[in-house]
């Protein structure tokens, strides 16, 4: 049997990041109203979303179902900590997502993961 290379389906950025304050980080319609902005700033379409919040004073977590794959987002007020993951595939650029969150929550570190999806040999 010959192996075919199968091109990566998309790109998946984990972010983590640190330090971020205010009290954006338990407003629900906030959060969503910024991942919904990052979504179109990549390019994406959104097919739809759910937000939750935890309680006043607490954190947020919310997911966009995307025609070219899914964004979520998860906020820790307590430790300035917030999660995001953006997974897109096609032309959508999850690079633009993530800069226009980072620009709104301004951390002080981040760590980001880069992950090329579906890029394994196929036998």
């Amino acid at each position: 049997m010959s192996a075919t290379l199968h091109k990566p389906a998309g790109q998946h950025l984990l972010a983590d990041l640190y330090g971020v304050t205010g009290e954006i980080l338990t407003q629900v319609a906030a959060i969503e109203a910024l991942l919904r902005q990052s979504a179109q700033a990549a390019g994406a379409t959104v097919v739809h979303g759910h937000f939750h919040s935890f309680g006043r004073g607490k954190g947020v977590t919310g997911v966009l179902l995307l025609a070219e794959s899914h964004m979520s987002i998860h906020t820790w007020p307590e430790a300035g900590f917030v999660a995001a993951d953006i997974f897109m595939c096609g032309s959508a650029a999850p690079q633009r997502a993530l800069a226009v969150i980072q620009a709104a929550l301004q951390p002080s570190s981040t760590d980001i993961k880069n992950i090329a999806r579906g890029n394994a040999t196929q036998d």
